[in-house]
């Protein structure tokens, strides 16, 4: 090491050069002018070449010899020079070496000095070179003609990423050219300028962000003798930009080049003197810039109008999340403007910016004042984005001001931090107390920095960080319902609901009642009658009308239904719910209209009240489960133009007691029926008695509600009072009320489960919805506070479109810009100077959202904002039109339901559903995904749909509406038609109608074709059920040309419909008839899906005898006689399939079902014949059965049980694929059956029965010869079917052992330990026989011959054994050989 580090002469240099392949230089610092001209080594890897000025030429030398010097210095990487007076040559040189070179990637001149012509041959030399990375001149005095030799150079060069030039001043002219090269190269990656002006930050800048180049920047500068500072500073990795030190010129360039900047994200010009000039450039650069997330404006010394422009940018921009003024000189009116985007002015009012999070200014010189405090309460009342705030080092606000501050960040759900540090005056136990009581209202505050204030200095806030841990705190959340622990009381206030025809007098009946709720303070009011002028009388009561009262500590709420048909749609939407305190009166008229004295008839008082009475137990049914049934009473009006002794008044009171025990059970009648004259508060007292025992009555029996409710009631009261009167308030703004004002529903800590709270909230809200203090749907972000304002202004405004038949509103669409016109003339409150404010609060948009939620309109379009709206109310009836299907031809096809309610003397569709389900409907279709353009109109009673090819008129029927027709007519097959009716049809119609059940009637095709209008097809239909089981009840070669046949239908002697018939298939869909073939081999089908697993083999199982024998066909399948029956029992299966060719797939897969079923049969059978032929060499046959002799008749014995006697043991002739019973067989008597019996024969007559039961259930007994053997087996079927041996693995065995391999892989598992056991039931069952024909010296060939008529035979072409009968023995002698024993 010594040795490398001796000081050498260039001589030897030179001569190491071109020989000495040793050295390893990554690094050659050239050092000119030196006393003494010499090298030594500093490092292994680098070298240092002093060169005096008596040997310069050996700079040239030396670099003339790197050049082809590859061999040598193949590692170098840098080269240095210092105190380099160039000439043109040497630069030359070096471009050769460099040239040569190609591993050099870093020149650093230091203390050089170039003259013109060398820095333009060095420009040339950058030009051409494309490996150097970096290049530093430090002093070497390139000054402005460098620059630009340098900018030109690398505006071609694209290997050069660092660039820096210390100590040298390149002036403005040189930065500009730099900038010029910027925006021409790419690939530079790091420029650093010391220079001694900082004017050369700002081309340099402003090229960089103008172009989004990745290009480190730093710029210093020493002027004039100052000590270097940074002038700029901007940091592609962090995409920081940070600027020190800029003119007011150089600050807007920069400005106008971050606009359409996306490299920076950070800006951070703090101390930096900005005027209103460069703050109205920044305002242009934050409405166009879309990368910067945080913006530093610090100390910038802006003053209002500065604060102006850069709020003005903040309504436009959508990107800034963190923005700092403080230490700035603007006063409360720029505090004012800047907090302008951030605030809400009315409810209507959109926040302007909503991406701002954090905000920050103050300062000993910004003077926030009164203007800028009332700001400030405004954004954090009103503002719901942003989390931080920090007012630092304001001197002037007191601590009133910021015990304001405090208080409105009760109702502020979004701020997670405010910083007041140094604000002196935060100050006092009031703002301790302040932040206390905040603390414990808002718990979203995370943190709250008082660093130097005078709370903070006093020690006094420690009280509050720890207050801020306690919110942070995660706590375990109890496992019960948090609705349980909710207290419940009796509730406060019941609901009468008036319900009659118009002009029934419900509204002068309520004056009435009015007055005597206040009798103690009117005298003399038994005598006095409400005055009424004559011509009011005539005048009906538009809309819904609803009356206060108070009876002691009860709330009496009496709901005026309109009487008018065109309002009956909107009744459903106000029923009470479940277990609501309410109760009904009907009150009807004695009179038709109170102008005249002509009396209604007993019927039309009838027909009056049944509606309504419908009317309440229909929507009853339809509501949740009622506590109570419906409290009913009737009152009868004009009672005081009545004779006493009218016959008509004794029959309509019989009428009434008619209805009365007709609707016994669906609802609780009052026993007394009310004659009152509605102008008499003297008549009306006995009724007035009556709602207030009533009402306090069905209050004691409903059920109890949330004690929140009762307390909510005032504190919804007070907020509309406090909030000029507003009908609605949105969610949110209620779940701020409950924050403040209900401690229960209050969340504590910012890590409590606010679904939970949440659901309290809801629940509270469904309660008061129930009760009748709000409207509220859970759906809706609105609670509706006025229920007369939304029931009699806003929804009754979707009527009046009918009365005042506009012109814009056709077939029942009105565009949405005119119905919230409508809507919104009704928002305005009538008080005189209120009338703004309640529309500031409430926009008709937000109604029209209600409506579509509510079902009460829909869009025509979807996709389109501007789309038409459908209000189904303001639909005109199609009477007088053409009925007439747009499809006509003969390959069209009609089909027809007819749904009924099922209790139609005491329910209906109310009329609220037909208008509900015409926009349900639309909705469901127009949520379909294959809806292809489907088409949708609309009459008051008709929906006429057109999709895929389909189309369907659904039709309300009735006078009362109490059944749905749905006729269509395709070009499709019946079951695609039918298929969209009960998917799409008849599932929208049912979930509208819950509690109404509808039954399903098949209607006449003749009368879908033709249109025949309801009144003549009224019995033109059969319920589905009941031709369904007329369908079953008939023989089975019968179902498929099964018809129902229909009656004639005529009108004053002409004839409107001819008798006819229809078969039942083309009344049914391919569901519809499979269901019935389903239900009529129902053993069939079972079986089938019992054995629908194809077989499989198992490798693994090769020693399993079971497997191998089905798996290899060790074992050939023989069925014999029983074969026949099932040859039978196929040409059945094949005449059906024939007949029913013309249906779908699914009918014909039940074919292919039972076609499985057969073949299973012969499998299971054949391994019954040849299990095991190994056992005793087959010297028995394998087949078996018993039989008992009853009544000189041979019964099949299906059970074996001990004790029995008298039986007789048979063979079957085992020949394959022809096994039967061989006729005048002996067989072998059994005196007795033992327990052992039982044990070796149950398991097999259980296998052998229930295959001998499936064979009986398609006919395969027949051909079998057992016909007369086998008993009625229905039982035993049943109890078959219902076993366990039915399903699983033990199903699938219990008819032989093949079965196991049947179910294959899928239960092998469980299926092996079975397979076991089958095997040692059926050895166990063969051996009894062996033992039993053993002793019975039936042990020979020829004792068995004598006994079964069986001969023990080998089959020629595989060699298995079989016992045959001898008709067999002929006819099949070619085949087998006779092997006696």
């Amino acid at each position: 090491m010594e040795s490398r580090q001796k000081f050498r002469d260039l001589q030897w240099l030179l001569q190491a050069f071109e020989t000495d392949e040793t050295l390893n230089l990554h690094s050659i610092s050239f050092y000119l002018s030196q006393p003494v001209s010499g090298c030594y080594q500093e490092t292994e890897n680098a070298i240092n070449i002093n060169i005096s000025t008596d040997c310069h030429e050996y700079f040239s030398l030396i670099l003339i010899m790197l050049g082809p010097a590859k061999n040598t210095l193949l590692s170098l990487r840098n080269l240095e020079f210092h105190c380099v007076e160039w000439e043109l040559q040497q630069v030359q040189n070096l471009g050769e070496l460099l040239d040569c070179n190609l591993n050099i990637k870093q020149l650093m001149f230091r203390c050089n000095r170039f003259d013109s012509d060398c820095l333009s041959e060095l420009s040339d030399v950058m030009k051409r070179n494309m490996t150097i990375k970096e290049v530093m001149f430090s002093e070497s005095h390139i000054g402005t003609i460098g620059a630009t030799f340098l900018a030109s150079a690398l505006k071609v060069n694209e290997s050069l990423e660092e660039l820096q030039i210390w100590e040298d001043s390149i002036g403005s002219k040189g930065a500009e050219e730099l900038s010029k090269m910027i925006e021409a190269n790419s690939t530079l990656k790091l420029l650093t300028i010391f220079d001694s002006s900082s004017i050369t930050a700002t081309p340099l800048l402003s090229a960089v962000l103008a172009r989004n180049r990745a290009l480190e920047v730093h710029v210093w500068s020493g002027e004039s003798g100052d000590k270097s500072s940074k002038v700029v500073e901007f940091v592609p990795e962090n995409s920081t930009l940070r600027i020190y030190r800029i003119d007011i010129s150089g600050a807007c360039r920069v400005a106008c080049a971050i606009g359409l900047n996306s490299t920076v994200t950070s800006f951070d010009i703090t101390g930096v003197r900005l005027k209103s000039r460069w703050a109205k450039e920044f305002r242009w650069v934050l409405e166009q810039n879309q990368s910067l997330k945080e913006v530093t404006l610090s100390k910038t010394s802006l003053k209002d109008k500065g604060v102006v422009y850069v709020a003005a940018g903040l309504f436009k921009n959508r990107h800034l999340e963190r923005l700092h003024l403080d230490g700035n000189r603007f006063s409360g009116v720029g505090v004012e403007h800047l907090l302008c985007p951030l605030s809400r002015f009315s409810a209507l009012q959109c926040q302007a910016n909503i991406t701002l999070r954090s905000v920050t200014f103050g300062g000993s010189r910004t003077k926030i004042g009164r203007d800028g405090l009332a700001a400030i309460l405004l954004m954090l009342t009103t503002n719901e984005t942003l989390t931080r705030l920090a007012i630092v080092d304001d001197q002037r606000m007191r601590p009133d001001d910021f015990f304001r501050i405090f208080k409105s960040l009760e109702k502020n759900a979004s701020l997670r931090c405010l910083s007041l540090q140094g604000c002196k005056g935060v100050r006092g136990e009031r703002v301790l107390q302040a932040i206390m009581e905040t603390l414990q209202i808002n718990p979203w505050i995370e943190d709250i920095d008082l660093a130097r204030t005078p709370l903070h200095n006093t020690g006094k806030a420690d009280a509050i960080y720890q207050r801020l841990g306690q919110n942070g705190k995660t706590e375990p959340e109890p496992e019960n319902d948090l609705l349980k622990d909710m207290p419940l009381t009796e509730p406060k206030s019941c609901r009468v609901f008036f319900c009659g025809q118009e002009y029934a007098g419900k509204t002068t009946l309520c004056n009435s009642i009015s007055q005597n709720f206040s009798s103690s303070k009117l005298p003399y009011i038994e005598q006095v009658r409400t005055l009424v002028n004559p011509i009011e009388q005539a005048v009906r009561t538009v809309g819904m009308k609803i009356r206060t009262f108070k009876d002691e500590d009860t709330k009496i709420s009496i709901w005026n239904l309109a009487g008018q048909h065109e309002f009956y749609s909107l009744h459903d939407l106000m029923f009470p719910g479940h277990g609501s305190a309410s109760f009904f009166l009907i009150i009807s008229s004695l009179f038709r209209k109170p102008s005249n004295r002509e009396p209604k008839t007993p019927m039309e008082i009838e027909e009056d009240l049944q509606y309504w009475l419908r009317f309440i137990v229909s929507n009853s049914k339809r509501a949740v489960q009622q506590c109570m049934l419906p409290n009913v009473a009737v009152v009868l009006t004009h009672y005081d133009k009545v004779n006493q002794t009218s016959q008509n008044l004794q029959a309509t009171v019989s009428s009434i007691q008619k209805l009365r025990d007709k609707f016994n059970g669906y609802v609780d009648f009052y026993p007394t029926v009310f004659t009152v004259d509605a102008r008499s508060s003297a008549s009306v007292s006995k009724l007035t008695h009556h709602i207030r025992k009533t009402s306090k009555t069905v209050l004691q029996r409903v059920p109890r509600v949330y004690q929140l409710c009762n307390d909510l009631i005032q504190i919804l009261s007070d907020w509309r009072s406090e909030n000029y009167n507003k009908p609605a308030m949105k969610w949110k703004e209620f779940a701020e009320l409950c924050q403040v004002k209900v401690p229960p529903l209050r969340i504590r800590s910012r890590h409590d489960n606010k679904e939970k709270i949440e659901m309290r909230r809801r629940a509270v809200a469904t309660c008061l919805h129930h009760i009748g203090e709000v409207i509220y749907f859970d759906e809706l972000g609105f609670l509706i506070l006025d229920c007369e304002w939304f029931c009699g202004e806003v929804l009754s405004q979707l009527i009046k479109l009918e009365v005042r038949r506009q012109s814009s509103a056709e077939n029942g669409f009105i565009s949405r810009k005119e119905l919230e016109k409508i809507l919104r003339g009704n928002l305005q409150c009538q008080i005189p100077g209120m009338g703004s404010k309640v529309f500031e609060n409430l926009e008709a948009s937000d109604l029209v959202k209600m409506m579509m939620k509510l079902e009460l309109c829909y869009e025509q379009d979807p996709s389109d904002p501007n789309s038409l709206l459908l209000i189904p109310s303001i639909l005109e009836e199609g009477r007088g039109k053409p009925q007439k299907w747009q499809l006509s031809g003969a390959d069209c096809l009609y089909a027809g339901r007819h749904l009924r309610c099922d209790d139609s003397s005491h329910m209906f569709l109310t009329p609220g559903f037909f208008p509900r389900l015409q926009v349900h409907l639309h909705n469901r279709i127009m949520a379909l995904k294959n809806q292809h353009g489907a088409t949708y109109s609309l009459e008051k009673y008709l929906i006429s749909i057109n999709i895929n090819g389909i189309h369907i008129r659904i039709e309300l029927g009735g006078q009362l509406g109490y059944y749905i027709d749905i006729l269509a007519c395709s070009t499709k097959n019946l079951t695609e038609t039918l298929r969209l009716i009960h998917q799409l049809i008849i599932p929208a119609i049912q979930s509208l109608c819950h509690g109404v059940t509808l039954i399903e009637n098949i209607m006449r095709p003749e009368c879908v074709q033709n249109l025949i209008p309801p009144r003549y097809r009224k019995a033109q239909f059969v319920p589905l059920q009941q031709l369904k089981q007329a369908l079953l009840s008939v023989p089975a070669e019968s179902m498929y040309d099964y018809q129902h046949t229909w009656d004639s239908v005529s009108d004053s002697g002409r004839t409107i419909l001819r008798a006819g018939f229809d078969l039942a298939r083309d009344l049914l869909s391919d569901d519809d008839f499979r269901e019935v073939l389903h239900r009529r081999y129902h053993d069939l089908y079972n079986l089938a899906t019992e054995l629908q697993v194809p077989p499989e083999t198992d490798p693994d199982e090769a020693e399993n005898s079971l497997s191998n024998a089905v798996q290899n066909d060790k074992v050939d399948p023989t069925f014999g006689g029983i074969a026949k029956g099932v040859e039978t029992v196929l040409q059945r299966l094949k005449i059906i399939e024939q007949e029913i060719r013309d249906l779908k797939q699914e009918i014909q897969g039940l074919r292919y079902y039972e076609h499985r079923l057969l073949i299973e049969l012969h499998r299971k059978v054949n391994y019954l014949v040849n299990f095991n032929v190994q056992i005793e060499g087959r010297k028995v046959p394998n087949m078996f059965y018993f039989v008992r002799t009853e009544n000189y008749s041979r019964r099949l014995v299906t059970n074996i049980i001990s004790g029995m006697t008298a039986l007789r043991l048979h063979m079957l002739c085992e020949y394959r694929r022809e096994m039967h019973v061989v006729q005048d067989q002996v067989g072998c008597e059994v005196m007795h059956i033992d327990n052992m019996a039982v044990k070796c024969l149950a398991p097999y007559m259980t296998k052998f029965m229930k295959l001998v039961t499936f064979a009986l259930k398609i006919g395969a007994h027949l051909a079998a010869g057992m016909g007369n053997l086998i008993p009625d087996l229905s039982r035993e079927v049943a109890h078959l079917a219902d076993s366990s041996l039915m399903h699983g693995a033990a199903g699938s065995v219990a008819a032989g052992a093949a079965g196991a391999a049947a179910m294959g892989r899928i239960n092998g598992i469980r299926n092996r330990n079975k397979a076991g056991d089958i095997q040692q039931d059926l050895r166990s069952a063969q051996q009894w026989v062996v033992d039993f024909l053993r002793d019975r010296r039936c042990s020979t060939g020829k004792d068995i011959a004598d006994k079964f008529g069986l001969w023990r035979v080998r089959y020629r072409d595989d060699g298995h054994i079989a016992w045959i009968c001898r008709r067999h023995m002929a006819i099949r002698a070619n085949e087998i050989i006779e092997v006696p024993i």
